[in-house]
């Protein structure tokens, strides 16, 4: 890698922050601290205790079509946990949550368990936008039964949350959103977030495990974009099939911001191929 690529590199990388997904699932890999921090303070909860974190996991359907979960949290119940970035309103609809959901519940189901005693299934949201536009902070979703004329909760243990990227208000809430969209560690309000992110943007080792991020999708835009030795990466070699290297990327839920930056297509045109690729079963 040459000098001058690297410097480039370190450019990207002092950009990046906890709303990009490709950065956020860095730095919450195996980060059981931090996922417990976000779900306490999105919950209100203090009595959340993280078990595990995987991320980039992919779950299938009966059908077979997988979908990648950013983040993948099991807490001390066995409760399980998916937050997913999504920086583009066309892939945080009500369809796509509610498909998130069900395939949540589905891979809990041991194949003899008792349906009665499974564990509790959330699915948390984390968007750029007020999506929901109603100028919350966080928007519950909870299956409702009406019985006569009064809506009461039906309890099936399936929870769905919207937390608002924009809010910025003075509290957890706000700040947690804060430092979500900052790129500098020393700014941040939580230190639990705040070391990985250091790490990640200014010790050696995690800089270099960065960078090497980059050389792979360099490489990735040069086998898709058949043009070998560029420096430019994914940039220039994609100039003839943009279209299907931006599909590619959204498929493995990079960030839109980067696939933009990586392939000169605008935000309008990849949310359209978002909203292809996202259609709902």
């Amino acid at each position: 890698m040459t000098e001058e690529l690297k410097e480039k590199y370190l450019e990207r990388i002092n950009a990046l922050r906890y709303i990009d997904d490709d950065f956020m699932t860095v730095c919450l890999a195996d980060n059981i601290k931090a996922v417990e921090l976000i779900l306490r303070i999105v919950l209100n909860r203090d009595d959340i205790t993280v078990k595990s974190v995987r991320t980039q996991v992919q779950l299938k359907n009966l059908q077979g079509r997988s979908v990648g979960l950013d983040i993948l949290a099991i807490d001390k119940e066995q409760n399980e946990i998916n937050i997913e970035i999504q920086r583009a309103s066309s892939g945080a609809g009500a369809k796509r949550a509610a498909y998130h959901s069900s395939l949540l519940v589905s891979h809990m189901l041991e194949p003899q368990g008792d349906v009665e005693s499974m564990p509790e299934s959330y699915v948390i949201f984390i968007t750029e936008n007020d999506v929901l536009k109603g100028g919350q902070s966080l928007y519950p979703v909870e299956r409702m039964v009406k019985i006569k004329d009064e809506y009461v909760l039906f309890g099936d243990g399936t929870h769905i949350l919207y937390v608002n990227g924009e809010y910025r208000g003075d509290d957890a809430v706000g700040k947690l959103m804060y430092d979500f969209f900052c790129n500098n560690p020393d700014d941040m309000n939580y230190e639990e977030l705040a070391k990985k992110a250091r790490y990640f943007k200014r010790e050696e080792e995690g800089v270099n495990t960065m960078c090497k991020i980059f050389e792979e999708i360099k490489e990735e835009g040069r086998v898709e974009g058949k043009e070998e030795g560029r420096e430019e990466g994914l940039l220039e070699g994609a100039k003839k099939n943009q279209k299907e290297i931006a599909t590619r990327m959204i498929k493995e839920n990079m960030s839109l911001g980067d696939i933009s930056r990586l392939t000169a297509l605008p935000i309008n045109v990849l949310e359209e191929l978002k909203k292809q690729f996202a259609q709902p079963i």
